[in-house]
């Protein structure tokens, strides 16, 4: 086998790829109360323009809104939850 040629993998579903993390893996992510409508369709109304932050599922799924990054990434590791970046 040539060095530069890589072994055939096998391909992953998409629905395991979705799963994986699931429950455990999370994300934080900033947005207005513009959007939180979208996803968060029960949270009260809020005034237009204020900043927020997001946790996120693995699967995009809403877990929480806070005003601050401390507080979203806090919560995720009080419920034995692992936040990463994504970029």
């Amino acid at each position: 086998m040539n060095t530069r040629e890589r072994p055939e993998r096998p391909a992953i579903a998409p629905e395991v790829l979705a799963g994986i993390g699931a429950g455990r893996l999370t994300y934080v992510r900033p947005l207005t109360s513009d959007e939180v409508p979208g996803l968060f369709p029960q949270a009260p109304h809020l005034s237009p323009g204020l900043k927020l932050w997001a946790l996120l599922g693995a699967d995009g799924t809403p877990i929480l809104l806070t005003d601050s990054r401390e507080a979203a990434v806090a919560n995720a590791a009080e419920h034995d939850m692992v936040t990463v970046s994504v970029h």
